[in-house]
């Protein structure tokens, strides 16, 4: 069965984002973009976006050369999933469109595991991150925490109801003073 890994940044207090959405506390981190992010997009086959991450990553990524920068090439070139009620497209630059799904998320991430192929990706996309951990579909979380305190903002699990025990897999520190913490779903 596919599994389906949860990737986003946050604080040290829990935030994804600033009250107003706001990334711009979001430590940039050339380590991980050129080791580790590759590594994790060469164990994928789809990513899947709710509707914000979108935005921002398709005003970005599709425009980044792809020469020499094998990153941007793994990122434009694996298919997508957003999800959102209110898109009616998903283009990504001269690209390949990413597939649209306005059902109910869990649903389409269910099947989605089911079917052949590689592991799944979720890049930011907080309120995706949250319906699908309160439904038990995320199976590994890299976290990259980032060295800030933010006090409030928007949190990676407003919603959650039940505890989700997690097994350390890895952790690494960039010299930024990121540190990306590999956790996986302890069943024991």
């Amino acid at each position: 069965m596919r599994k389906v890994i949860a990737s986003p940044f946050v604080t040290l207090d829990g935030f994804i984002a600033g009250p107003d959405g706001e990334l711009d506390w979001s430590v940039g981190d050339e380590a991980f973009d050129r080791e580790q992010l590759p590594a994790l997009l060469d164990r994928v086959d789809a990513i899947l976006l709710g509707q914000l991450t979108y935005q921002a990553l398709a005003a970005y990524w599709p425009f980044t050369s792809a020469e020499d920068d094998r990153t941007a090439d793994l990122v434009n070139t694996i298919p997508k999933v957003v999800f959102s009620r209110t898109l009616a497209e998903a283009p990504w630059g001269p690209f390949k469109n990413a597939r649209l799904v306005k059902e109910d998320s869990a649903a389409a991430v269910a099947q989605l595991k089911q079917q052949a192929g590689k592991d799944m990706v979720i890049f930011g996309s907080g309120r995706l991150v949250s319906e699908l951990a309160q439904a038990g579909l995320i199976d590994e979380y890299q976290l990259r925490v980032n060295p800030v305190v933010l006090g409030r903002g928007k949190r990676l699990f407003p919603d959650l109801r039940e505890r989700v025990k997690l097994k350390l897999l890895d952790s690494r520190t960039s010299p930024s003073g990121v540190v990306v913490l590999h956790y996986q779903l302890d069943n024991t």
